[in-house]
């Protein structure tokens, strides 16, 4: 097991990600937040929380979108979804979607697919915790990266939070 990023890192990059999300998107007009379920709103949260403080507002558009049902990879298996709150149009809007590590692609692809029951947005950007830029099997790519790794197919990347684990953490195993 090796340690990709400790918990002060992990912190300082969601302050960096939430910065040049706002260098893009000045006062978030027209933007919206998405994460994604079920990690990749741990990610999410903290982003939200750290553009409330940086504008210092509460107003961020902020929604959780679930893509269970719209995998490619799961569909002979039994699965609970998680709930999904966009409580806004995302029409016409620019669309930041966040999850905690991009691999293969399949997951953003089924979250493009989903976002679309909700409008059609003028733009979507991508921000991931991990990027393991060689894994891919779909052209699709992050517009705001934490941290960018090259792995086996064999790796497995944890991503510990401590909402729901011991710590922040982020590890190879």
């Amino acid at each position: 097991m090796k340690s990709i990023l400790t918990a002060q890192q992990v912190a300082l990059t969601v302050k960096r990600l939430a910065c040049q999300i706002l260098e893009n998107h000045l006062q978030l007009e027209n933007t919206v937040i998405i994460g994604l379920q079920p990690r990749g709103i741990f990610l999410s949260d903290r982003i939200v929380a750290e553009l409330r403080g940086l504008l210092g507002t509460a107003e961020v558009p902020y929604g959780k979108l679930d893509i269970t049902f719209y995998r490619d990879d799961i569909r002979k298996e039994l699965h609970v979804a998680n709930a999904t709150n966009i409580p806004f149009s995302i029409e016409n809007k620019n669309v930041v979607l966040i999850d905690d590590v991009l691999w293969t692609g399949r997951t953003i692809r089924a979250s493009l697919d989903a976002l679309l029951d909700f409008g059609r947005p003028a733009k979507v950007e991508l921000c991931v915790l991990i990027d393991r830029r060689f894994s891919r099997e779909l052209p699709i790519h992050a517009d705001y990266i934490g941290r960018a790794i090259d792995t086996f197919a064999s790796d497995k990347v944890k991503v510990y939070w401590s909402e729901k684990d011991p710590k922040d953490e982020v590890v190879l195993v």
